[in-house]
């Protein structure tokens, strides 16, 4: 691995120009043609073998009238007001709606009898010719422009419903740039240059930029979540700035200790970037995994997000080099290079904060272990009372057009009516016959969680027929899923449940039972890589341990944050959330592989110095103090880049962007720099045991020592490690 990397960046450093105009034609290649012929991003939330996707399937098979997707035009006025009065302005909205392609039916609130009891709320009801993840966001947009005129006649118009929620673009807050501009000065802080700060800035810009461009072209081809594009963002702003940093870091300590440019940025491809592949090729096989849940928007975002990550390696292993070779001894034109070749015998790990400290954890290593253990422990308690859900629009943020939607409903007709389900009887197959369907829906009426039930409608062959069903909580209700287990228990077996809200209990079911599988996979991929590089068994099952800790202490400031509401007014929360059902699994993929990453980093390095010491100990103290300012800062703008998605208005970007923000910070400093040394120095050389005969068949691709120079302790960086006292 690591002549392989040093070749790539080898070849790229000897054509620097050659490399560098290859990236601006791939992304002025690509750009141009995600906007001409990028698809749409829709979710797909079908459970594979459920009963939702059944009755789906039987409604387009047989009554495709039915089975197309459904939107709500409500409209609302002040107290002391009717709608009555303003009938003539929401009729003519109405007949616009009619208008808008793909719509093939629209009620009238006045005709239909969709009137609230108080006369200040009806609502008109949309039916699409096609389902809710077909309809493109121009028909969203259609729709809105069609009432928009009634507003100036002082009538409150909004849309909701399951078409409108399931395409609702993802808010930006804009604080994105901010945190990327905190990450410049952290690196202007770490490099003590504007020059070298703003290269893994631009690195991690281009893959992104790459990646995202390419996710739009892939949803021409397939179905990609909505989500995907953001959370891609979110990891590839993260990593490539990340990746660059480890790279420029060990370029610059070589050529502090006297290599010119180019042995350095060699042997800095050498070790440095053969780390940079392994971790991303871990966060891409975290990732990918997500496809074991077998769930179409989860697959999606596992497949984007790796492209997103496959660039953002590629560009530190070529584009990187390329730079570096430009720029050439402008990275250290702050004179902080020559400073510290005058000064290096006093460059030692010895002289350093992190190495005295890590021979503090090493001389006490049971008290350390055990108190960064039960802070974690603690932290994690919280994610024993996790109850999840499927989001509804009822979470979004305020200000949204579905989310006032969901609000003006739930006054006016009842909280369940967010919540309709489609039960559909397939006449043809043994069970309720036609002669029955007064009697189902009389019983389905007779459930304490049923508010009310519509009329059946019935297909043309007289083969299909479905009933409208209201529960009486809202659609992410504990007590609604429920109602929909009590009502599918007592049906008979020809008759199922459909609709986004039975779609999405299928889809937390399938999630809560395909867990175990997803996470078992990924640790066990990721101990047979780790064995792989690191040639033990103790190291990578060490490496599982620690991670768990870290995404279960994440776990539980989430659920204490947002489920249980502590610190609510910090994060502008409405109110306490469930925690998205799709959320664990997510947080699980990309938090194990990112943590991978800062493992794979330090232990490389302390590969490298056990190899040339042979202690353990030794290697552990000289490990953290030539990587642990890099590593604090890295996670530091990791840190930042995520938590500036917490003032997206969207509660799930939220929880992504809270969430992976705190389990960097736990990984980086209990888990790196005190489990980590306190582990070491009690297992001592057993940390790298290998049975003798893997030893001999498992091939050699480690991250081993490769023409490194002198171990100095970060002497180009700056500003100097804090001593402690």
């Amino acid at each position: 691995m690591n002549r392989l990397t040093r070749r790539i960046g080898d070849a790229s450093a000897r054509r620097p120009w050659v490399t560098v105009a290859a990236w601006l034609a791939a992304l002025a290649l690509v750009l141009p043609l995600a906007g001409l012929a990028g698809g749409s991003f829709v979710d797909d939330l079908v459970a594979p073998g459920s009963r939702s996707e059944k009755a789906m399937e039987l409604l387009e098979e047989r009554f495709p009238e039915a089975s197309g997707g459904s939107a709500v035009a409500v409209f609302a006025v002040p107290a002391g007001d009717r709608i009555e009065r303003h009938r003539p302005a929401i009729e003519a909205a109405v007949d616009r709606v009619a208008e808008v392609r793909h719509v093939a039916a629209v009620t009238d609130p006045f005709t239909a009898g969709t009137v609230s009891p108080d006369g200040r709320i009806g609502f008109a009801q949309v039916t699409f010719d096609i389902s809710a993840m077909e309809v493109d966001p121009e028909e969203i947009d259609a729709l809105g422009a069609a009432v928009e005129p009634v507003r100036g006649d002082g009538v409150t118009a909004e849309l909701g419903g399951d078409t409108v929620f399931v395409n609702a673009e993802t808010p930006t807050s804009g604080a994105e740039a901010a945190g990327l501009l905190t990450a410049l000065v952290i690196l202007v802080v770490v490099f003590g240059t504007v020059v070298t700060a703003l290269v893994p800035i631009a690195l991690a810009l281009v893959a992104v930029a790459a990646g995202l461009g390419g996710i739009a072209l892939l949803a021409h081809v397939t179905d990609i979540s909505t989500a995907a594009p953001t959370i891609g963002a979110m990891i590839g702003l993260g990593v490539g700035i990340d990746y660059a940093l480890f790279i420029v870091a060990r370029c610059r300590e070589n050529r502090a200790a006297g290599q010119d440019n180019r042995t350095a940025l060699s042997g800095a491809m050498g070790s440095s970037g053969a780390a940079v592949l392994f971790a991303g090729g871990t966060v891409v096989v975290a990732m990918t995994a997500l496809a074991l849940t077998g769930l179409g928007f989860l697959t999606s975002t596992g497949l984007s997000t790796s492209l997103v990550v496959l660039f953002a390696a590629a560009a530190a292993l070529t584009l990187l080099p390329a730079l570096l070779t430009l720029l050439g001894d402008r990275i250290h034109k702050d004179g902080r290079l020559r400073r510290s070749r005058r000064r290096r015998s006093s460059g030692r790990p010895e002289d350093t904060a992190w190495w005295r400290y890590a021979h503090r954890v090493a001389a006490r290593p049971w008290r350390h272990l055990l108190a960064a253990s039960a802070v974690l422990l603690a932290l994690a308690a919280p994610a024993l009372s996790m109850e999840t859900g499927f989001p509804d629009a009822g979470g979004d943020a305020a200000d949204t057009t579905h989310r006032r939607a969901y609000d003006l409903l739930a006054e006016g007709f009842g909280p369940g009516f967010n919540a309709p389900l489609l039960v559909v009887a397939d006449l043809r197959s043994p069970g309720v016959d036609a002669e029955g369907i007064p009697e189902l829906s009389r019983s389905l009426a007779a459930d304490p969680g049923i508010a009310s039930v519509g009329e059946p409608r019935i297909s043309a062959a007289g083969d299909t027929v479905v009933l409208p069903a209201f529960p009486t909580t809202a659609p992410a209700d504990t007590a609604t899923s429920d109602t929909l287990e009590r009502v599918l228990g007592a049906v008979p077996d020809n008759v199922a449940i459909s609709g986004l809200t039975a779609m999405t209990d299928d889809l937390t079911r399938q999630l809560a039972d395909t867990l175990p599988l997803f996470i078992g996979a990924i640790i066990l991929v990721s101990f047979l890589l780790l064995m792989l590089v690191f040639r033990s068994v103790v190291v990578p099952l060490k490496a599982a341990l620690m991670n768990l800790l870290s995404i279960g202490g994440a776990y539980g400031v989430v659920v204490a944050v947002f489920q249980w509401g502590w610190l609510g007014d910090l994060f502008n929360l409405d109110e306490p959330l469930l925690i998205a059902s799709p959320m664990p699994t997510i947080f699980f993929a990309v938090l194990f592989g990112l943590s991978m990453d800062y493992e794979v980093f330090l232990l490389s390095r302390v590969r490298e110095e056990y190899d040339a010491t042979g202690d353990t100990e030794e290697a552990v103290a000289r490990g953290m103090a030539v990587t642990g300012r890099v590593i604090t800062s890295a996670a530091l703008i990791m840190t930042v880049v995520f938590l500036s998605f917490v003032a997206n208005p969207s509660p799930l970007v939220k929880m992504m962007g809270l969430g992976l923000a705190t389990a960097i910070v736990l990984d980086a400093t209990l888990v790196r720099m005190v489990l980590m040394p306190a582990a070491m120095a009690l297992l001592g050389r057993a940390n790298w045991w290998l049975p003798r005969p893997l030893d001999r068949r498992l091939p050699r691709i480690g991250t081993e020592r490769t023409d490194a120079p002198p171990t100095t302790a970060e002497p180009a960086l700056a500003p100097a490690a804090p001593r402690n006292n």
